[in-house]
């Protein structure tokens, strides 16, 4: 920024960052589809994952450490392989963004208003209200949005706890069996589906310049979070597991564990809760893309107005506005009909994945002469690509952000020599380039 960013991140909001942009909405419907397809045997891919989580966290967490930057894996990347590619992998996270925080508003927004029997409509102006409580807190400083992240996550770790514990009663021995229902292929296609709830990490890393104290804090922050998400998730399949509370079609496994435990008034609660994590989400992926935008700009790699920085809070309100604008295009789409929820889920699946998959990359190359993290680069790396081949129909997102991305870049090029050859004749007042 044309001030460096103030470390205002210390550790108890690092970790309230890391557990709001991880913990999705995730826990409220994987466990259950987990348990549908491979029954008590998906317990076994929640082990594999709480293995898995650490060094898939710790590989950004080295990164961050190392290489504070408000680029984030854009700038790992670049250091890695180059500006062209590195800016690149910036567009797929950023135009992840307009799309998957939306999405994550509506469905936290959706859990409340069924839980309240309130209406489509109502699900969408709540959803626009936790976009615009986001962006505020976002243009306000970190200092600020931190703070209110630490009491979101609180608060959703307590009610999650209260469930899990109030279904305890309900669980009986006889719904761990038999363990294998759907053979040992379905462990395989189960576990795909909860590696969704691992990916996370790598948008605190654009914040990671604004840490306190980035060398101690990132590692310990990490670590901390994955502890308690993989705690977390584990408690939550095991209560939807011993409870059998799945293979419900119109309803989150979450939801029917707590009905169970404390009638109706349970399921407002999950509600409540559903709508916290979402809200937590949103602001950890809103104040990364804000200061990517801010970094894409400055690299010359975006327009020039994504740079503007807020006199007042020193943030990134160029990058604010442009998440903005297109959170209300996602938002007046999906009000139309235009777009399901569904449709929407699907589009930044590779964007996200590919980000991720470039940051491990870059990992391996930047830590090669450092063996642990080369090590754990190097699992999170094949992990990531193994993942990547159940895209499906989600690459042509990315395809199309490559085919910008490439027509901006040479347009940009264009007009630069046009401006310098302008400059030279002494012309350059008539010309501006935007």
């Amino acid at each position: 920024m044309s001030k460096k960013s103030e470390g205002t991140i210390r550790l108890p909001q690092a970790i309230a960052l890391y557990i709001g942009a991880v913990l999705g909405s995730g826990i409220l419907i994987v466990p259950g589809l987990a348990a549908q397809m491979a029954g008590p045997a998906s317990l076994t891919d929640w082990g594999m994952m709480l293995i898995l989580v650490l060094p898939l966290s710790m590989c950004m967490a080295f990164l961050a450490q190392k290489y504070p930057h408000a680029g984030g894996v854009s700038h790992f990347v670049t250091l890695a392989f180059g500006s062209a590619f590195g800016n690149l992998v910036g567009w797929f996270f950023l135009m992840s963004i307009p799309i998957g925080a939306p999405v994550a508003a509506l469905t936290g927004a959706g859990y409340l208003c069924s839980a309240l029997n309130l209406s489509a409509n109502a699900q969408i102006i709540a959803a626009s209200v936790i976009l615009l409580f986001a962006v505020v807190l976002n243009y306000i400083g970190m200092r600020f949005a931190g703070k209110v992240q630490v009491g979101v996550v609180v608060g959703i770790i307590c009610v999650l706890l209260l469930a899990i514990v109030g279904a305890i009663p309900n669980m009986e021995r006889e719904n761990f069996q038999p363990f294998m229902p759907h053979g040992i292929t379905s462990v395989g296609f189960a576990s795909t589906i909860l590696f969704w709830c691992f990916i996370g990490w790598e948008a605190v890393s654009h914040l990671s310049e604004e840490f306190v104290n980035p060398k101690k804090d990132v590692m310990k922050a990490t670590v901390i979070a994955a502890v308690l998400i993989g705690i977390l998730y584990f408690a939550t399949a095991v209560a939807v597991v011993g409870t059998k509370s799945y293979g419900h079609v119109s309803q989150a496994s979450l939801v029917i564990i707590a009905e169970k435990a404390f009638g109706p008034f349970g399921g407002i609660l999950i509600g409540f809760v559903s709508l916290l994590i979402c809200l937590a989400t949103v602001i950890a992926y809103i104040g990364a893309a804000s200061r990517l935008a801010y970094s894409l700009a400055l690299n010359g790699y975006a327009p020039k107005w994504f740079s503007i920085q807020s006199k007042k809070f020193a943030t990134p309100k160029g990058g604010l506005f442009f998440l903005t604008l297109c959170f209300t295009a996602v938002m007046g789409m999906y009000a139309l009909h235009i777009y399901t929820l569904t449709e929407l889920i699907q589009l930044p699946n590779a964007t996200f994945l590919l980000t991720y998959l470039s940051g491990c990359a870059a990992g391996v190359v930047l830590f090669k002469k450092q063996k642990q993290q080369f090590l754990i680069s190097f699992i999170s790396l094949l992990a990531t690509i193994i993942m990547f081949l159940f895209v499906g129909k989600a690459i042509i997102y990315p395809l199309i952000i490559v085919l910008f991305f490439t027509a901006y870049h040479v347009l940009a090029k264009r007009g630069s020599v046009f401006l310098k050859r302008k400059r030279d004749t002494g012309k350059v007042e008539k010309y501006h380039i935007k």
